[in-house]
């Protein structure tokens, strides 16, 4: 026998996808096997629309309360101690609805004050806190 250096045939380059085949129709006959296990009903309880429905109460007007550069309070534009803050907060908290107590803080007022009187509005029992911005 003899060998020849210029023959036709070289060495083959294709890859060899039948592994491929092979795995990819394993993998397709496992999805197969356990996909109907997979769906299967959910019992869910949804809450139910209620047909006594009271129409919504007129919401009380805002509580404006103001902290001053200097940390005074103002209740709706009249001065009012901080020592008084959380009396007069718990009675508008105990009302219903509640109204929102809207918070206006000069830019120069002190952040520890600021701090206190959402500190006393939270415990309080005031759910709605809202900070609007200087009318100056």
């Amino acid at each position: 026998m003899a060998f020849t250096a210029t023959s036709g045939k070289g060495a083959k380059c294709d890859m060899n996808v039948v592994p491929l085949i092979d795995v990819l129709l394993v993998l397709l006959i496992i999805f197969m096997v356990t996909a109907p296990m997979m769906s299967y009903n959910i019992d869910i309880d949804l809450p139910q629309p209620t047909k006594n429905l009271e129409p919504p109460k007129d919401p009380p007007p805002p509580i404006r309360l103001r902290i001053d550069p200097l940390g005074q309070l103002f209740w709706d534009g009249s001065p009012l101690p901080k020592a008084a803050l959380g009396m007069q907060l718990q009675v508008e908290a105990g009302r219903d609805p509640q109204p929102t107590l809207e918070l206006e803080t000069s830019p120069e007022a002190e952040y520890q004050i600021l701090a206190d009187v959402l500190s006393i509005a939270k415990n309080s029992g005031m759910e709605k806190i809202g900070f609007v911005e200087s009318q100056n």
